[in-house]
Parts: C-alpha cells; sequence; structure tokens
C-alpha cells in the first residue's frame, strides 16, 4: 500500500476529526457572536422552507444512516437476522432516497444563494463553498449507490463489509487503511470529500449543529391560558 492511501484512510481521519473538535471550541470559546445558523429566510423566504426541509431532512437521516449502518456491531445484524445483503439493500435504498431528497433541497439552496442578490451580498464565502462541497459529496454518494446496485446484483456485500470495518478501526484507533485502499475510486473520493467536511466544519455556518435544541424534546409543556376577562 502507498504512502498516499495510508496518509488519506489512516492519518487523515485524525486530522479532520481533531481540527473537528478543537476548531468546534475555540469557535465557541472565541466567536459567540458567529456561533449562529445566520439564516437568510427574512432577506427572501420564496421557495426556502421546501428547499431547508428537504436539505436538513435528508442529511440529518444520512448523518445517523451512516453512523449506524457503519458503526453498530456485527450482533446487532445478527440478532435480527439481517444478512449483510439485506443491510447492504437497506442502506442502497434507504441512502439513496435520502441523498435524493437532500440533493434537491441542497440545489435549490444553492441556485438561491448564487442568484438572489439579497442572500448572495449577505452571505460569505465559506457559506457557498461548504454548500458546494456538500453537493459534491453528496453527488459522490449517490454514485457509491449505483455501484453498490452493481455489486448487490452479483450477491456480494464485500465493499460495505470492508467500509464498515476500516470505520470501526479508525474509531477504535487501530486505523486499517488497507481495507479501503482497493476499492473502487468512487468510494475513496466520497470518503475523502466526506471527511473533508469535518475538516471544514469549524470554519462555516455549519457549527450551529452543535447548538440543534434538541432539549425542547423533553421539555414539559407550557400551558398559555386567555385572559378571557381582560379581553372584553
Amino acid at each position: 500500500m502507498d504512502y498516499l492511501n495510508f496518509f488519506a484512510f489512516g492519518v487523515y481521519p485524525y486530522l479532520a476529526g481533531s481540527v473537528f473538535l478543537i476548531g468546534s471550541w475555540i469557535r465557541f470559546d472565541r466567536e459567540q457572536y458567529g456561533w449562529t445558523s445566520s439564516s437568510s429566510q427574512l432577506l427572501s423566504s420564496s421557495g426556502v422552507r421546501l428547499s431547508s426541509n428537504l436539505f436538513h431532512i435528508g442529511i440529518i437521516g444520512i448523518f445517523f444512516g451512516h453512523l449506524i449502518g457503519l458503526l453498530s456491531p456485527y450482533a446487532v445484524w445478527e440478532a435480527i437476522s439481517l444478512s449483510s445483503l439485506g443491510k447492504q439493500n437497506i442502506a442502497m435504498y434507504g441512502g439513496g432516497f435520502l441523498g435524493i431528497l437532500c440533493l434537491i433541497g441542497g440545489a435549490m439552496l444553492w441556485w438561491r444563494r448564487v442568484t438572489n442578490p439579497r442572500v448572495r451580498a449577505a452571505g460569505r464565502v465559506s457559506d457557498l463553498v461548504i454548500l458546494s462541497w456538500l453537493l459534491v459529496t453528496l453527488m459522490l454518494g449517490l454514485g457509491t449507490t449505483f455501484a453498490t446496485a452493481q455489486h448487490a446484483a452479483h450477491g456480494s456485500a464485500d465493499t460495505m463489509m470492508a467500509m464498515a470495518q476500516w470505520a470501526k478501526s479508525i474509531v477504535l484507533f487501530g486505523p486499517k487503511p488497507e481495507l479501503v485502499a482497493e476499492t473502487q475510486l468512487i468510494f475513496r473520493l466520497h470518503l475523502i470529500f466526506g471527511m473533508t467536511v469535518f475538516l471544514l466544519f469549524p470554519f462555516t455556518r455549519l457549527v450551529h449543529i452543535w447548538s440543534a435544541p434538541i432539549g425542547y424534546l423533553g421539555r414539559a409543556y407550557q400551558i398559555v391560558r386567555t385572559n378571557r376577562a381582560g379581553a372584553h
């Protein structure tokens, strides 16, 4: 295995992950006023709700799909009697559907940011860069779906299994870059672009993900009563 593959799949994951965590912490500590999604809906609301919903539903589903699919122990899939091919089919069809949703929403947001003068003037270069990067990563991901379909047609789930084993080796700090070094180019490109999203993360508006209002899900209901007497 050459040094480029060793760096890309054995070193780069930790470099990107370190920048992601340390950079996010520094950004939060030093740039509180920049810790925002920088919504542009007030500048132009036309079509933004549909595009934003499609993009966010797709990308959240893709993130958790990758997280569960790549890092879940094999014993979990065996316990529910799901074969490697069955798991691959779920990833292929489910990921493909979510990827298309995300790509449509992201393309609409990209077009709005490029063609709307008010949104373009209020935005930053990093906004367009990260959105463009995400769209390219998505297209590469959809490309892997077609490649995976060809593997499935021949009854093979070897590539998916290799990706999962590689991801686990990275998380367990025992990197095995050789697992993906021989996979098709589109899979390797998708991995590199995906890891680079984490590298760019702290320098963009994506940091607002850390402030997702998850607490609202468990918050007690607020009872609001109308002052009927005052209304009369």
